[in-house]
């Protein structure tokens, strides 16, 4: 009688490829049926759990993925294919190596594309095809060719348009192939009645079609129809929304061309709520509701509140902020100390003047802060307006109007705007009107939103704040911020990732103090700042860059020595900023499937720039490796950097008795060793 265990069939421990060049690991594993086994299946200390998907090895499926590797690559063209496996067996688990040898692939030598002569221009449909003379004879590319063919038809206007294979000749002796491919156009036509199924009444269908990228009697184009359906569906009033060609009522003899457009409306009403924990944040809450075509004409109610600095911040604090989760924000007397909130209400009017522009209309209050920066209480209305242009570009102008105060540690006010008396850092304290006209673009082409592989973005943002804007003196300025990132695959497991950011603070001059000396105010939240889990991640928060030091203990006042522990570091931001990241992206050696490892090189600079005249310029690279989980909400990251610098030397401040400010060390740095900086964050750094 047989055992158990010789019973148990082989588990598949390795599947690996040899000698493919012109097709792709991930291809032919998916062309195949035999399959590797994950990592909890296969590794010893891990088997007993049960779990991870365990591929058993079939004898029989091998063989037939021979003939399927060999057909494979006899459409891609290469009929001399020769394929053969090495398997090395154990007790338990099973080895296996496909051996290729592609050989000279059949070669495309002629093709002739007939039917498109009276197009008027039929050298821009022939343009950029997949496959041309010289290229391997790949099938798959020639069914490409075709549909690539047909929708550019679609698209002048053709709907009616089919390409068909007249002939396809293979020498198989001298490796060559020739195609010739019959084009019927068909009529060129019109956009014609258009019909709308699902609608609630027909107030709902006129709401549908001010969605729409075409109309009757426009020429057709297929383009129109994927952007209508695209409108519709970023509407967010729509479950399910399709824009088709009627085919019921569609004549290919006819000159008008009968529209379909099928919606499921959404539900009126969602709510919505979440508590989570942040390093900066300790317990954070939120909740929201959404009135779908709630004011009629499609226009969206949107009510939402958001708390943060729950169980360290005045009303709620219990004393969190001792407790090993919410140390961090001891740290922070200026923004942790209160309770942070957001209370927001708007009115969002899609289709507003055209199917691609949205207006959204609202008021706020919120206390918001900056880790160990500022705090800023205000209450305001805001007006944003968002369109496209272009092949998907999204543009945004916004006017934000809000009268509230900034608070920051008294040591920001006196190094940086020579605001050192009481008197004069509760007049920029002071509450005051605050109005910033913004415009921003960007061009987000990647594969994958929450974890690019391929692809690049684009971004840009300018912000200005002026009289003529609504701003009082103390809040004028001009902000302008730009960042470029491009993600490639070096294989289908390994990404390397680059990007680069860059910012310019600008401000006019304005005088405070008795003495009249001449300053560059900015608001504390309007400054630029680095350092963190999203740009260098060798700093903590909004550490890299200019800070300054202050004793906030009066007992030292008249002492000349002070223990380092009693020095707080104050970042204060710059009017200048560089920052460079690259990344390198690969699967980790166990857990591969939901696991990613990381290498970094993080750089940046941020600095202080006045009349032209660069201050505390120093670029400071954090070399680092990450580890990287797949979440549904992204990947959760862990970062360790190492940083080799410290802090940088900065103005040292004292506190008198009578809560005032004085330059006590001018370039002073606060001894730290070097040493590691952990990060904790949900999605990846770019």
């Amino acid at each position: 009688m047989a055992t158990a265990s010789a019973q148990e069939p082989l588990t598949v421990r390795k599947l690996s490829f040899q000698g493919n060049r012109s097709i792709d690991d991930y291809t032919i594993a998916a062309a195949i049926e035999t399959t590797n086994s994950s990592a909890f299946a296969t590794l010893p200390l891990l088997r007993r759990l049960g779990l991870g998907a365990k591929r058993s090895f079939s004898q029989r499926a091998l063989e037939r993925d021979i003939e399927r590797v060999r057909l494979l690559y006899r459409i891609y063209g290469f009929l001399e294919v020769q394929v053969d496996t090495v398997l090395r067996r154990t007790e338990r688990d099973v080895f296996i190596s496909f051996r290729i040898k592609e050989g000279e692939p059949v070669v495309l030598r002629r093709m002739e594309i007939r039917g498109l002569d009276s197009l008027p221009d039929p050298a821009s449909v022939l343009r950029n095809l997949p496959l041309r003379v010289g290229d391997p004879f790949n099938r798959f590319k020639l069914g490409q060719l075709s549909d690539s063919l047909g929708n550019r038809l679609r698209d002048r206007g053709y709907p009616a348009a089919r390409v068909f294979l007249a002939s396809r000749t293979v020498d198989s002796a001298n490796r060559s192939a020739e195609v010739d491919l019959r084009v019927v156009t068909g009529r060129l036509m019109v956009v014609g009645e258009i019909q709308v199924e699902g609608a609630r009444d027909r107030g709902d269908s006129l709401l549908v079609g001010s969605f729409l990228s075409t109309t009757p009697g426009r020429p057709f184009r297929q383009a129109d129809l994927f952007r209508s359906q695209r409108n519709l569906a970023l509407s967010d009033l729509y479950r399910f929304a399709s824009v088709d060609i009627d085919s019921a009522r569609f004549s290919p003899t006819g000159d008008a061309v009968p529209l379909l457009i099928r919606v499921v409306p959404g539900p009126q009403q969602r709510v919505s709520g979440s508590l989570g924990f942040g390093t900066d944040d300790c317990f954070r809450g939120s909740a929201g509701w959404i009135g779908r075509n709630a004011l009629g004409r499609g226009r969206i109610l949107e009510t939402s509140a958001r708390l943060s600095k729950l169980g360290v911040g005045q009303p709620t604090d219990i004393g969190l902020a001792s407790s090993f989760l919410c140390s961090r924000l001891k740290q922070d007397s200026i923004g942790s100390s209160r309770m942070n909130y957001s209370l927001s209400s708007a009115v969002r009017q899609p289709g507003f003047f055209g199917p691609r522009t949205s207006l959204t209309v609202g008021a706020f209050a919120e206390l918001v802060s900056e880790f160990r920066v500022y705090a800023r209480q205000s209450l305001g209305l805001s007006l944003v307006a968002t369109t496209e242009i272009g092949a998907r570009i999204p543009v945004t102008i916004g006017y934000r109007l809000s009268h509230g105060q900034t608070d920051a540690n008294d040591a920001n006010f006196c190094a940086y705007f020579n605001a050192c008396t009481r008197g004069d850092i509760e007049t920029l304290r002071a509450r005051q009107r605050q109005g910033v006209v913004s415009a921003g673009i960007s061009n987000l082409r990647v594969d994958d939103v929450l974890d690019p592989k391929r692809g690049y973005s684009l971004g840009a943002q300018v912000s200005y704040s002026g009289t003529i804007t609504g701003s009082e003196e103390l809040q004028r300025f001009t902000k302008v911020t730009g960042d470029a990132a491009i993600y490639r695959s070096l294989s289908r497991k390994v990404v390397v990732a680059g990007r680069v950011r860059a910012g310019a603070l600008l401000s006019p001059t304005k005088f405070t103090g008795e003495g009249g000396e001449p300053f560059s105010y900015v608001p504390p939240e309007w400054r630029l700042y680095a350092g963190g889990p999203y740009d260098v991640r060798g700093y903590d928060g909004n550490q890299l860059g200019p800070v300054v030091y202050v004793v906030l203990d009066t007992t030292y006042a008249d002492s000349s020595v002070i223990p380092t522990d009693k020095v707080v570091v104050s970042p204060i931001g710059g009017n200048r900023s560089l920052i460079g990241n690259l990344e390198a992206r690969f699967p980790s050696p166990i857990f591969s499937s939901f696991t990613t490892l990381a290498v970094f090189a993080d750089a940046g600079a941020l600095w202080e720039e006045r009349e032209g005249v660069p201050s505390g310029f120093r670029v400071r690279i954090t070399p680092g490796v990450g580890l990287r989980v797949a979440t549904p909400l992204g990947p959760a990251r862990l970062d360790m950097a190492y940083n080799s610098y410290g802090l940088p030397p900065g103005d040292l401040y004292k506190t008198l008795p009578d809560g005032s400010l004085f330059l006590f060390q001018r370039e002073y740095v606060k001894s730290t060793k070097p040493g590691f900086t952990i990060h904790f964050a949900i999605g990846q750094a770019f």
